[in-house]
């Protein structure tokens, strides 16, 4: 165990997101998500048993987001027609955003397709047992300063 680190990052998903680089993308994805048949060129980690707040809250910690693109955070938007209304899960992302990124966090909503297709081409992607639905957030890592 090493100290500082929260003890839900295993050591599988400390050493992928060390390897990450400035510009890579990393999706913290439901339960409901396909990480598998749409991560299939990706490193898939799984966190089951936890959600995608504290995993956000936990990856925060150690990587900050990218401050040379507009829209560093993508969120997938609600499919026209769905009758669920706004996630109350968006409003927690945005206390975490918050508390580590306060000046830079805009947030890119996604098309449901155009989030997958994103996704495809992301380094990583961890699969929590999260139950909301429209939980999938997807982010840019920036420069370690």
């Amino acid at each position: 165990m090493l100290k500082g680190i929260s003890p839900i990052i295993s050591p599988e998903l400390l050493k992928a997101l060390a390897q990450m680089g400035h510009g890579d993308e990393l999706v913290i994805a439901d339960g409901n998500f396909p990480c598998h048949s749409v991560g299939k060129n990706a490193t898939v980690i799984r966190a089951d048993g936890h959600g995608v707040p504290e995993i956000l809250d936990a990856v925060l910690k150690l990587i900050p987001l990218d401050t040379y693109t507009e829209k560093p955070v993508a969120l997938m938007e609600v499919v026209p027609g769905d009758t669920c209304g706004t996630p109350e899960i968006w409003q927690t992302y945005e206390e975490i955003l918050n508390k580590y990124e306060p000046d830079h966090h805009e947030i890119d909503y996604t098309e449901r397709f155009a989030f997958y297709e994103r996704a495809e081409k992301a380094y990583l992607i961890i699969a929590t047992g999260e139950k909301a639905i429209y939980a999938n957030i997807l982010l840019k890592k920036g420069v370690v300063k």
